[in-house]
This record gives C-alpha cells, sequence and structure tokens, in this order.
C-alpha cells in the first residue's frame, strides 16, 4: 500500500552536508525512500535531507514485511571460534547452559572443525569449552540476578542462529511492560519503544500526539528536546513512526554515553511529555485556528495537519487510504490514524490528553534493545521509569479487532484532484484488493506467499506485472502486491494511466491471469531465480543506512503487537528449508496453486477501487475549508477575535522565544573529548588490469562481491541526455539474441544478488566540466563472480534495443512516476530545477529527472510511433559512446580472497570491451535561464526553494561550512518554516561541489512567506548569539554525520565516489580538522557569504495555482507561470 515516506520535520541533521556524502560517507546516516521501507499508513517523524538523494522508482519487497531486510549491507558479525563451531547446531543447543551437553556438541564441533589431536589435546580443549559454557551458565545467572533485582522476570530465552544473537524476552513484574533484550556484537546500538494506538475516528490524534511527545518533557522541559538531539548527537537513527494501530519511538547509536542519553529523552518523553499539560504544542503540532488582525480571515494551521493535506493531494495516498478503509470497515484500521484534514480540526485537547493516559502507558509496551551495550544497563535505566508505575488495563483495552470477512466483493470510486489538461477520461486508476485472512497467518504460510508475491509482481518479468503492462490498459503498476504489517494481510493490484472505458477490461484480466497461473503454474526458471534472490537477500541481510536492530526490530514487533511470538519473525532458516524442500518433493504448482485459489480467487473479501480524476476538487476542497472557517468566524465575537488574534501572536511569541539557558542545559550531550579526532579509514587499493583502473577494497562482505563498472559519459552528444535513463532500463528489460527479457532477467536473478544501470552526474569544484558517468552494479555471492561478470556483460553488450513495445512501456512508465514525483515530492523538482538554472551539472541531471525530462518523455510518447528506427539508432549511439575500456573503471569491494579470485573474470570481462579509442568530452555549459518560476500543480500545499552559487562570490570553502549550515536548519528555518510557519519541513543544502546553496521547504502552507524566512537568514547569522555548549552540539552533530555508519558495500561505493569527484584523503582530514574548530566568527562572516542566495538568488516553487496567483498580484511578476500536470 502506501510506500510514501510521510516526514514530519525535513529540518535535517545531515542536510548541510549533500556533498558531504560525498566528501566524507555516501549515504545519509537515515535516509528512507520509497526503496527503503514499505509501509501502509505509516508516518515519520523524520526524513534526514529528503532533497539530497533522487527520487527512486519503488522496489518492491521480496518478503512478507517481518522478514524483510530494510532496505538493502549488514554482514553477520565475526564471531568468537566457539560460537562458529557450534553454529550448525540448532538453536535450543546454542543455547543450553548445561555442561555436559555443550561438552559433547563442543566434541562433535571439534571433529569437523579441527584436524586429529592427541587424546591429551582433546581433554584440555574440552575442558576449555567447559570452562566457557561454564562462564556462560554464571552469565546467565547474573542476568537473571540484574532482572529480579531490576522488577522483571525472564519469560524466554533464545539464540537467533541468522544474526548471531542472543535474545531474551523479560516482563516487567509491576506493569507488564514487555521487553526483548538482544545481544550481540553490533556496535550500532537500537532502542525502541512501542504502543499500540488504535484510533476510533480520522482525527489523527495518534500521529499528532507522537509529534507532540516529543516537544519536551518532565526531565528536559524545553520546546523540543528532540531538535537538540538533532543538533548535538551522534545518531544513526532517530526518528518515530504512526502505523495505523501502533506508535513506534527508535534511535540509534554506535556511541554508548549517546546512546543512553537518547533512551533516556526517549522514555522521558512518552511517558512523561508537557504536551498533555500544554494546550499550545498541541496547537502547535495538531492544529490550531490563526488570525492575525481580527479584519483579516480565520486559518488552520498546524504541522500535522499541512502534512496531511500534502499527503490527501496525491492520488497514490487518496487510493491507498480509500482501499486499507474500505478492505477493513469495521475495525481500527477503517479509519485514518494519521487524519484526514477536514476531520482533523474536531480533535480536542481532552480527547487528546484522554488518548495519552490510556495507550502512552508501560502495560501497553513493547520495549526493544539490541546491540553490544550491557544488558543489565538496559533494565536498570528502564526499571527507573517503569516503577514508577502500577499495572493498567491500557493492554486489554488496546487489543485490534480482526476484521470479519466479506461474503461479497465491493467496489467503490474516489475522486482525486487532477488539472484540466489533456484527455481527463485516460486518467483513472482502478486497483484490485484483498483481506487474505481473517486472523494472522503462520510464518511458513506467510514465507510461501511473499515467494508467491514475487513470483507474481518481483520483477519486470514477473507475469502478472508483465501481462498488465503489455496490456496497453493503463501506464503503471499502482498497488504494492502483499501487504503483512497490520494483523490480517492483504495484496493489492492494479494500473494507473487506464481508460474510463478499460476499468472492466483491466479487472478482468488481473482475475484470468491469477487464474491461468493457479492452473498452470510458474516457469522452474522464475522459480529458482525467485528462490535465489530471497535467499540472497535474506542472508546478505543489507539494510543499507537503516540500523539492522531497527529493521530486526520492525520484524519482531508486527508479530508481537498482537500478542503472538517475537522470536518467530527473527528465524528464517527453518521455515525457508521447509519451504525449498517442498517445492522440491511437491513441484512449485502444488506449493503456490492451491495459495492463489484459496487467499485470491476464491476470496470474496475483494474490494474494486477506482480512482477519478476530478479537476475541481483541489478547488472546491479549498472552498469547503474557507466555508467552514468563514462560519466560525461569524459565531465569533469582537472579543471572541480579539482574543483569538492575542493567541495567535502569543502561540507565535512562544515559537520564536529560544530555551532558557538552564532547559537547554538539561539535555543530555556528548563533550568534544567523546569525537574521535581522525576519519574513518576505507581500505583502498588502486591498481589496474591490462590499462584498466581498478579500485579494490579489502572489506569483510560476508561473503558477498560488490562490484561497480563505471564509464565515462563526458562524449555523449547533449540531444542524447534525456534518453540516457531510458537506455540503463533497457539494457536491464529487453532481450538479447538468445534470451528474451523474461530469461534475462531470471538468470540475473539464479545468479546473482541483482544488477542496476543508472547515470550520476555531479560538479566537481574547481572545474568547469562536471563528473558524469554510467554506472552498473552488482553483486553476488563469491562463487558467482563468473556469473556476475558475465550478465554484466551480456546486459551491456548483448541485449537488443529494438523492441519498440516495451520502450513505449518504459516511457509511459517513466511519465507516470515523473508525474507522481511533481505531486509528491515537490522539493526535489524544485531543487533540480534551481540547479539547472545554475550550472551545467545540474542542468545534466535535470534533463533526466526533472520538468525538463518530464517535457520529453511527453513528447517522445508520441515520437515512439513515429520515429521507431530514429529511437532505437540513439539507444544504440549511446552505447557505442559509452562502451569503451579505455573510459571504463572498476570498483570492487570484498575480503581479499575474493577480491583476488575475481580478477581473471574482470580480465576477461575487459578483454571483451569495445578498445576503440572514445570521442572528445563534450563542452556541456548548458543551462536553463535564470527566471523565477513557480510549477503551478493541483495541491494544497507547496514546496518553496531560492538557490545561489556561492563560489561566485568568490568564497573558499572551509569544513566550518557545514557545522553552520547544518545549524541555519536546525535553528532558523526548523522555528520559523515548520515551527511558527507551519510548514511541515524547512532545510538547506550546501553542495560543496557545486557551490550551490539552496532553502527548500516540505508540505508548506506559504510561499512568499517562506521567501522572506530565507532572506533574513543572514541577519540571523550577524545576531546570533552562541555559548560554548551550543557550538559544540552544532560541531558534535556534523561529525555525527560525516562518520556516518556505513556498511562494507556503502563503504567501498563511497571511496569510488570520492575518487571520481577528486575527494583525496588529505583533503577529508583538512576538512574535519577546520569543522572541530569552528569558531562563532566563522557563522558570522558566512552571513556576507549567505547574502547572496538574498541578492541573487533565483527562486522555484512548486504550488497550487491559486496560491501563485496570489504572490504574483502581491509582488508582480514574481514567478513566471509553468503548468506541470
Amino acid at each position: 500500500m502506501e510506500t510514501a515516506v510521510l516526514l514530519r520535520s525535513i529540518s535535517s541533521s545531515s542536510c548541510s552536508i549533500a556533498s558531504g556524502r560525498l566528501l566524507f560517507s555516501s549515504p545519509q546516516r537515515l535516509s528512507l525512500s520509497r526503496s527503503s521501507i514499505s509501509a501502509l499508513g505509516r508516518r515519520h517523524r523524520l526524513i534526514q535531507n529528503p532533497s539530497s538523494g533522487k527520487q527512486q522508482q519503488r522496489q518492491r519487497s521480496l518478503l512478507p514485511y517481518h522478514l524483510r531486510p530494510i532496505p538493502s549491507t549488514l554482514h553477520c558479525p565475526q564471531v568468537h571460534l566457539a560460537t562458529r563451531c557450534l553454529s550448525s547446531f540448532s538453536p535450543r543447543a546454542v543455547a543450553s547452559s548445561t555442561s555436559q551437553t555443550a561438552g559433547i556438541l563442543m566434541r562433535v564441533a571439534y571433529d569437523f572443525v579441527f584436524p586429529p589431536l592427541s587424546l591429551s589435546l582433546l581433554y584440555i580443549y574440552e575442558l576449555a569449552v567447559l570452562h566457557l559454557c561454564d562462564s556462560t551458565a554464571i552469565d546467565n545467572e547474573i542476568q537473571f540476578d540484574a532482572a529480579e533485582k531490576f522488577g522483571f522476570e525472564k519469560v524466554s530465552e533464545q539464540f537467533i542462529q541468522e544474526c548471531k544473537s542472543k535474545a531474551v524476552l523479560y516482563k516487567h513484574k509491576r506493569t507488564g511492560a514487555e521487553v526483548m533484550s538482544v545481544s550481540n556484537d553490533d556496535e550500532n546500538k537500537v532502542f525502541g519503544i512501542v504502543f499500540r494506538t488504535p484510533p476510533n475516528d480520522s482525527t489523527g490524534i495518534p500521529h499528532i500526539l507522537e509529534h507532540s511527545v516529543l516537544c519536551g518533557s518532565r526531565k528536559y522541559p524545553l520546546k523540543e528536546p528532540f531538535v537538540e538531539l538533532l543538533k548535538g548527537s551522534l545518531h544513526t537513527f532517530l526518528n518515530a513512526f504512526t502505523y495505523p494501530d501502533r506508535t513506534c519511538y527508535p534511535v540509534a547509536s554506535t556511541n554508548s554515553k549517546d546512546f543512553y542519553n537518547l533512551v533516556d529523552v526517549y522514555l522521558d518523553a512518552v511517558f512523561f511529555p508537557k504536551c498533555v499539560e500544554d494546550i499550545q504544542i498541541f496547537q502547535q503540532e495538531g492544529w490550531h485556528y490563526e488570525l492575525n488582525d481580527p479584519a483579516e480571515d480565520i486559518s488552520y494551521k498546524g504541522v500535522v495537519f499541512n502534512e496531511m493535506k500534502g499527503v490527501y493531494s496525491q492520488p497514490d495516498s487518496i487510493l491507498d487510504r480509500a482501499t486499507q478503509q474500505a478492505l477493513f470497515p469495521n475495525n481500527a484500521y477503517g479509519v485514518d490514524s494519521g487524519g484526514d484534514p477536514k476531520v482533523i480540526p474536531r480533535l480536542t485537547f481532552e480527547e487528546f490528553k484522554g488518548f495519552h493516559k490510556k495507550y502512552y502507558h508501560p502495560s501497553n509496551a513493547r520495549i526493544w534493545f539490541y546491540g553490544d551495550d550491557d544488558p543489565n544497563e538496559r533494565l536498570r535505566l528502564l526499571s527507573e521509569y517503569l516503577d514508577m508505575f502500577e499495572a493498567s488495563p491500557a493492554s486489554n483495552e488496546s487489543k485490534i479487532e480482526a476484521q470479519t470477512l466479506f461474503s461479497e466483493p465491493v467496489k467503490i470510486t474516489e475522486k482525486y484532484p487532477a488539472s484540466d489538461d489533456g484527455d481527463l477520461k485516460k486518467k483513472h486508476m482502478v486497483c484490485l484488493n484483498w483481506l487474505l485472512s481473517d486472523k494472522p497467518l503462520d510464518l511458513e504460510t506467510e514465507l510461501t506467499l511473499g515467494f508467491l508475491d514475487h513470483l507474481l509482481l518481483g520483477t519486470p518479468a514477473s507475469p502478472l506485472r508483465k501481462i498488465l503492462l503489455e496490456s496497453g490498459l493503463g501506464e503503471a503498476i499502482v498497488g504494492g502486491g502483499i501487504e503483512d504489517e497490520l494483523l490480517q494481510p492483504h495484496f493489492s493490484i492494479g494500473l494507473r494511466g487506464v481508460s474510463e472505458d478499460d476499468i472492466q477490461r483491466v479487472e478482468e484480466l488481473v482475475m484470468s491471469t491469477l487464474k491461468t497461473l493457479s492452473e498452470e503454474g510458474f516457469d522452474s526458471e522464475a522459480v529458482e531465480a525467485s528462490l535465489n534472490t530471497i535467499e540472497f537477500s535474506l542472508r546478505e541481510n543489507n539494510t543499507g543506512s537503516f540500523p539492522r536492530g531497527l529493521s530486526m526490530m520492525l520484524r519482531s514487533i508486527g508479530k508481537w503487537i498482537y500478542d503472538l511470538d517475537p522470536f518467530e519473525p527473527l528465524k528464517y532458516e527453518g521455515p525457508l528449508m521447509k519451504l525449498k524442500a517442498r517445492i522440491a518433493e511437491e513441484g512449485s504448482k502444488d506449493v503456490f496453486s492451491p495459495l492463489l485459489k484459496q487467499y485470491i480467487l476464491r476470496n470474496p473479501h475483494r474490494v474494486t477501487v477506482e480512482m477519478q480524476p476530478d479537476p475541481l476538487k483541489a478547488f472546491r476542497d479549498e472552498e469547503e475549508e474557507k466555508e467552514a472557517l468563514a462560519k466560525v468566524k461569524a459565531n465569533m465575537t469582537e472579543e471572541d477575535l480579539a482574543e483569538l488574534a492575542r493567541a495567535t501572536q502569543e502561540l507565535r511569541l512562544k515559537q520564536e522565544t529560544p530555551d532558557p539557558p538552564e532547559a537547554l542545559q538539561s539535555v543530555p550531550s556528548l563533550s568534544l573529548l567523546d569525537i574521535p579526532k581522525k576519519q574513518i579509514h576505507i581500505p583502498t587499493e588502486i591498481g589496474d588490469i591490462d590499462g584498466v583502473k581498478i579500485l579494490r577494497h579489502d572489506l569483510f562482505t560476508n561473503d558477498v562481491v560488490y562490484t561497480e563498472v563505471v564509464f565515462d559519459m563526458s562524449s555523449l552528444k547533449l540531444e542524447l541526455l534525456p534518453l540516457v535513463p531510458l537506455f540503463c532500463q533497457s539494457l536491464l528489460e529487453m532481450g538479447t539474441k538468445d534470451m528474451d527479457f523474461v530469461q534475462l532477467n531470471q538468470l540475473i536473478g539464479r545468479k546473482t544478488g541483482g544488477i542496476s544501470v543508472y547515470p550520476f552526474t555531479s560538479s566537481v569544484r574547481g572545474k568547469k566540466e562536471p563528473c558524469s558517468h554510467v554506472i552498473v552494479r552488482g553483486k553476488a555471492m563469491g562463487g558467482r563472480t563468473e556469473d556476475l561478470f558475465s550478465l554484466i556483460n551480456s546486459v551491456l553488450q548483448e541485449v537488443q534495443l529494438t523492441d519498440q513495445q516495451r520502450f513505449k512501456q518504459f516511457v509511459s512508465q517513466s511519465r507516470a512516476r515523473m508525474e507522481n514525483r511533481v505531486r509528491g515530492s515537490g522539493h526535489q523538482i524544485a531543487a533540480a530545477r534551481m540547479g539547472a538554472k545554475l550550472n551545467s551539472a545540474s542542468w545534466i541531471s535535470e534533463q533526466m529527472g526533472g520538468i525538463s525530462y518530464l517535457e520529453f518523455l511527453r513528447a517522445l510518447d508520441e515520437k515512439v510511433d513515429k520515429d521507431w528506427v530514429g529511437i532505437s539508432s540513439s539507444l544504440e549511439e549511446i552505447r557505442t559512446f559509452l562502451l569503451s575500456r579505455k573510459q571504463c573503471l572498476i570498483n570492487v569491494t570484498a575480503d581479499e580472497k575474493n577480491i583476488t579470485n575475481s580478477e581473471k573474470y574482470i580480465r576477461k570481462f575487459l578483454d571483451l570491451l569495445p578498445n576503440h579509442t572514445p570521442s572528445p568530452a563534450n563542452s556541456w555549459n548548458a543551462k536553463l535561464n535564470a527566471e523565477n518560476e513557480a510549477i503551478a500543480i493541483p495541491t494544497q500545499v507547496n514546496y518553496v526553494g531560492k538557490a545561489a552559487d556561492l563560489y561566485e562570490t568568490g568564497y573558499q570553502l572551509n569544513g566550518s561550512a557545514y557545522v553552520i549550515t547544518r545549524f541555519i536548519s536546525n535553528t532558523w528555518l526548523w522555528d520559523h518554516v515548520r515551527v511558527s510557519g507551519g510548514a511541515y519541513g524547512g532545510f538547506c543544502n550546501f553542495d560543496t561541489h557545486s557551490g550551490i546553496f539552496s532553502f527548500l521547504s516540505y508540505r508548506d502552507p506559504n510561499l512568499l512567506k517562506t521567501l522572506d524566512i530565507y532572506d533574513g537568514t543572514g541577519d540571523f547569522l550577524r545576531s546570533l548569539e552562541m555559548g560554548n555548549d551550543a557550538l559544540t552540539k552544532a560541531i558534535i552533530g556534523t561529525i555525527g554525520d560525516i562518520d556516518a555508519y556505513q556498511l562494507p558495500d556503502a563503504k567501498g561505493y563511497s571511496s569510488l565516489l570520492r575518487y571520481l569527484l577528486g575527494v583525496t584523503e588529505e583533503e577529508r582530514e583538512r576538512r574535519r580538522e577546520e569543522i572541530l574548530s569552528t569558531s562563532l566568527r566563522d557563522f558570522r562572516e558566512f552571513a556576507d557569504v549567505i547574502d547572496h542566495v538574498k541578492h541573487k538568488g533565483v527562486m522555484v516553487a512548486v504550488a497550487s495555482p491559486e496560491d501563485v496567483d496570489s504572490a504574483n498580484k502581491e509582488r508582480p511578476c514574481c514567478f513566471q507561470v509553468k503548468r506541470a500536470i
């Protein structure tokens, strides 16, 4: 269902280093994108710098949610010899603390691992093992004593072999709070506390409360401790989520002191928040009437209110909510936990307080710890909070009731806001949805359904996906396949861009395709590819920048929250082996066909949702809101209006008044002594194979080989640039002479962990010419390295770029994705557009992913039918320009053994590449006109940007700029754009490669007001008074960003990008020293530099036509208007 990450505030802790992620480390410390988390109605409090990465096409999950790694490189930590010896035995055996059993097991393991020893040596070895197991028994006894001491009882203990972790489930005796304590050698420690929070209506009370509890508490009585943690913490994750039935508060850090600081702030926040006593927090985060002058109109303001107006402007989000509420009409999922903007203003402060009192209680809590910290310290800290409470009936009152299944299918129709451009009859959406069961499914069934989902939809070659897209009935897939994060799983599939006359045909095609697959089964190679792909994903356990412990927590919570076994979702090995055995013995048809029939084809609980475009919906919604507010004002006396104006000013004054020093000092923080003085080193050896440069990174990767093959793109003709993304897609989704694209996709799935192809473009500091490449990324187990490079060669050289119909599908899909991106990620569109007006590298990127690209796709859609020969020839021309070993670079990340072994396959791959001399690099000195521009779309909220090139002023980069930019986001913009302005987020970004400094807002009710705030930044810096504590926090937070926790593949990729951009280790060390020595003087001197944005900056807003018209009336000719959707 809904996959968009709903941002609480976009003042990011890493927003100041969009370029720093290339200068220092590649991924942001928290980067939640559409590909990283699939969440039905989940809302996230914070996302780190959403502007820094390109919007990605959604990548469907391979697994039931509770088994998914999120999103995709953690290896199992290296373990001690004894644990390795035991690894082939059952978790029960490993967890055994009896010396006799351990001795027997270890003797068997010894015989397997070591060559024969003398009997005396064996005896000595067994004594050592017995001593180890006795020590384990003593440790268990110590932990038991600690549990008793701190008021807990041990419920269960298991060893999770899949992640080499000891997991203990405790129960707090007094309150019944449940605690999962997972211990291993992962330094990236994770804590989370989760409450069941089922809503009764769509006022958004769980969502507003999730925002509000982090706005001050008993021990930390400042406005937003959350923001102070952003400023000066080394966190690797700091966020909160609202689901349809639960609210999660997770944190993570690799620094133990920092970790426990974060835990304490979060515990105090959820149990003793100021928001239940201070109505102004409720008004700020939820909703309130705003009136600046009694003569003016009243308006609604509130962070969540504006967030959800943005959500309800997006067709996909409207579809998701309509689907959820239609599938679950009789339980908590039948309303919107995030809040419907039309309903949010009905929420009262008394209801808000009562919800917290009822559900934010230890009796209703599930608490998670993970990592290498002391498990006894976890219990001690928890006891300080939990012992303050008595047992409550909250756990019984919060239980989620199952939705009973329908006896017959249902159809519903919803409208979504659309422009009146084009043929509206061809802009319908239709989605078929099934509730699969009236109760939770067992793990084996869920895993099997996960495989079935991947077979149906998981790759471009999957039959249901392929048939729907090739039908010509729609432009792109909607529906997320199987989602199982809630009590009952469901399945969704449909199409967007459907003609009004074809709605019934889409429904019939889905049903007939599923029926055929149930009767005929799946191709054996497709099944093998799915098995390999999913098993690779499970064993690789690549969670990207998402902490592995948090991935495990969300898996476990998916069952635990419903009073089911929290250990079960962490153990995939048994169910996976059973499934593979069943497929081998019974055949895939006998395994999957019964599931298709039982859960889909013969299941009457089916809801078909039709979405109809309505060009007047956005206008009607705004008019209804204005009418409601006019009635409110009409019923007020003059005294009422004066009081409302006074309350508005009082709230604004509070929002803009800094916290007193004593309140700020209450938030625990680190000192500079806690910060490593040296940067994180990534082993990099630069060599060559037959004249081609090779970058080698010797890192433990759990036997996975990661590689990037890089080709210089600078010789491409200018007019070919917009075709590059489609060229990349064609390489992976067209066939070769000997294989159609289905067979090629299946072969990739059977032999590797995946291959991707994409363009990469960036400015290079000090150079006019941009860095522009096409990168092929791939991964495979060490034993499959030859297959990996052979398949990369096939993709690059053997794929025939001649399939007109498939290419036409690519164009339609890309256009639909871009239109969706404009609606949902307008800040990215604005950032790309501003960059394209300022330098050539950003212009290239915008040609391949901005408004210019969308316009190109619309024109190309018609051109495919008229001049396919010319387009196919252009695709081939791109390949000819790119593929030359003389402009090739290869990056390999693996252990030394696999790197050495891969070299012969790399040499073979290079021998097959063309060896022609590449064409001279083109001078891409193109830019868009530097005029202020408004991109008009049907929306209830705006995305406002302003940017300039600071290097034009002669500014020389200093590391202090990273600290200053980050500080501006977390103070000036947070307080004025988000808190008092009511936008969902405001932040700034300094791309130190290009010199572009950008201001951006997200889901913003304002336009000109936000631009004025941007222009006030220089004065803010000049008048800034900052004590040593605040400066230290700013420095520490910046170091935390540049020392972002990275997994092995990310480390290798970061090193590659730094190499491409000419960033040396010496420069990185110098920037770090400059960051650590940042002073208040640096802030004030930067004020004159940033004023360049005020005086010479270019403005781009993605906004509603009404707001653009109002802005141009207030400030004539402020924006040139472009209609995008």
